[in-house]
């Protein structure tokens, strides 16, 4: 958060003393990105490309930790983290650096960190990832020490987001669900191409599921991701679904409430992370009890903004590049005042004063000193 811009915490008024110390839970695997930027086209074989950019900073998980973080959540990391330069980066970056307490993390002796190189082009991105799975901790691990492999006793907290994948169980979904957190879930490509929803145990405990839309049609054997989200909130209490370009819908089946925000149009550097920013963006939007409309709106800004910026944690906005657009956006001539009003929710929230739009965020480099 910029020095300008007073720190913004999106669950004022709604804290109270017995409410638990964490917003957000999360558990995964954090990779050391090395970002490639300013590249014309696709590598070609057997020659040399030069890249005008560069940047490295912590991704995988680490990516919705950070975009959680900026937007003022407590948020707790549940990670291994490498012995190696690397790993101290991270773990670096993300304690000091984000404010993520990571209690929950441990560093694991031999064994060196997930890296991931990502090259940005033509509006997306060609990576090439390495690593191997973490060993469990050691039987001298203190109790209750979690681990992506076997997370069995994630802090109290007022949410936790599950990576949900087909085939698979993770004990800490269940835990946290029982201790009263509100679970948030996503969901990767299906590999074996079977697309079904009982295959994703854990979604009994999830409140909301949160996929794409192509995902969404497959896993409710839909043609229209509208109807695949009626679909799904069939299964689950809060049923969202990304829509690309188009924007997002959700059906809330608790209440029968629908609601549908268009994307915002903006030019895309690099998309990398940016389901993990809408996830941020509704997660925040849900604790603070927002109309289900707002949350949308705010989860697709918040994506629209991180699109325009490189890398996956790097991008992430805070409450400072909101600030920023929403000052902006009002100065345009030409916009149209209904679109305007769909994000009037933010006057409420920002300062009157903001930094001048564009924003450029600094670039991390692995080795400086201060």
């Amino acid at each position: 958060m910029s020095a300008d811009i007073p720190p913004i915490d999106p669950l004022d008024g709604l804290r109270a003393p017995q409410d638990p110390d964490c917003d957000v839970f999360l558990t995964g695997t954090v990779f050391l990105d090395i970002i490639f930027t300013g590249l014309d086209s696709a590598p070609v074989r057997g020659t040399e490309s030069w890249a005008r950019g560069m940047g490295s900073s912590p991704g995988g998980v680490a990516n919705m930790a950070t975009a959680l973080a900026r937007l003022g959540l407590h948020t707790s990391l549940a990670a291994a983290f490498g012995d190696d330069h690397y790993g101290e980066y991270c773990w670096d970056a993300l304690e000091q650096g984000e404010g993520i307490d990571l209690s929950m993390s441990h560093t694991v002796r031999g064994w060196h960190s997930p890296v991931t190189v990502s090259m940005a082009y033509e509006g997306e991105r060609t990576m090439v990832s390495h690593g191997h799975e973490a060993p469990p901790p050691p039987a001298s691990a203190p109790p209750g020490t979690a681990h992506p492999a076997f997370p069995h006793c994630p802090p109290r907290a007022r949410a936790a987001v599950a990576s949900l994948a087909p085939g698979r169980s993770e004990p800490w979904v269940a835990e946290a669900a029982r201790r009263g957190a509100v679970v948030f879930a996503d969901v990767g490509w299906d590999e074996t191409g079977r697309w079904d929803l009982d295959g994703l145990s854990d979604l009994e405990h999830c409140r909301a599921f949160l996929p794409n839309a192509e995902e969404a049609m497959r896993y409710t054997r839909t043609d229209c991701p509208r109807a695949a989200a009626h679909a799904l909130a069939e299964r689950v209490p809060l049923a969202v679904v990304t829509l690309g370009a188009e924007g997002a819908y959700a059906v809330d089946a608790a209440t029968g409430t629908t609601a549908e925000v268009p994307a915002i149009a903006v030019e895309a550097l690099d998309p990398t992370g940016a389901g993990d920013v809408f996830v941020a963006g509704f997660v925040t939007g849900t604790l603070a009890n927002w109309p289900l409309a707002d949350r949308l709106a705010f989860a697709g800004l918040t994506a629209a903004l991180s699109v325009q910026e490189f890398g996956g944690s790097l991008s992430a906005p805070g409450w400072a590049e909101i600030a920023a657009w929403w000052q902006r956006i009002r100065t345009v001539t030409g916009q149209d005042p209904a679109a305007l009003q769909r994000y009037a929710f933010l006057q409420d929230l920002l300062p009157a004063a903001a930094r001048p739009w564009p924003l450029r965020r600094a670039v991390p480099t692995i080795g400086f000193r201060p």
